[in-house]
């Protein structure tokens, strides 16, 4: 049998060192990055929190039947997404883009493949698949948005109102990770493949690092 957490820490192993390596971040933190950069990080997640969110609530539906404690948990996940938009127009306003410009953002195809795969495992991936993605994710995202939140007032000058959207996303919910470990067993008990799940989280994290490297 399968341990999920033994799956989990080998795929988060197996995806940091090249997850350590976030060229735009670094340059927020030295305070060289462009802030027309930051424009394009405001603009491309607007779509992308739309997106997920939706994703959320079909997932929450698709297996609601199947694995009943997974609606509560992607349902949590998309009121999570909804919080996140009402942070984000303080963030695009301190970097000089009012809502109307968020609204009117042209995004950049590979910035947005993290949501586009998202919204493909929604509709057709294994829940081990995509609870596994999410997981060994989410850690690495954070790190990125604590780091941004500390380094966007000191070299940026930006306010903790304009940077509480990447407070918001540093800290994972306390039972975010025992409640998605116990949606991986449970899927890999009933058959789900870990070697899909491994290789759904390696796109997923090539997917996050398609976004940073696009938004530069």
């Amino acid at each position: 049998m399968t341990s999920a957490r033994d799956l989990y820490e080998r795929t988060v192993a197996e995806l940091a060192p090249a997850a350590a390596e976030n060229r735009l971040v670094d340059l927020v933190e030295a305070g060289t990055a462009p802030v027309e950069a930051l424009r394009r990080i405001a603009g491309e997640e607007y779509r992308i929190i739309h997106s997920d969110r939706r994703s959320f609530a079909l997932l929450a539906a698709r297996f609601a039947d199947s694995t009943p404690a997974s609606a509560g948990f992607f349902l949590g996940l998309a009121q999570g997404e909804g919080q996140a938009l009402d942070l984000l127009p303080p963030f695009a306003a301190a970097v000089g883009l009012s809502p109307a410009d968020l609204a009117a953002h042209r995004p950049r195809a590979a910035a947005q493949t993290y949501p586009h795969y998202l919204a493909w495992l929604a509709q057709s991936g294994a829940l081990a698949d995509t609870v596994l993605a999410l997981l060994a994710n989410f850690g690495f995202w954070g790190g990125y948005c604590a780091r941004l939140a500390d380094a966007l007032p000191r070299h940026y000058g930006l306010s903790a109102e304009a940077t509480a959207f990447f407070r918001w996303f540093a800290t994972l919910p306390p039972d975010f990770e025992p409640t998605a470990l116990a949606l991986l067993q449970s899927a890999l008990d009933t058959g789900d493949s870990p070697d899909a799940a491994r290789h759904a989280a390696h796109l997923m994290q090539a997917y996050e690092a398609s976004f940073w490297a696009a938004v530069l």
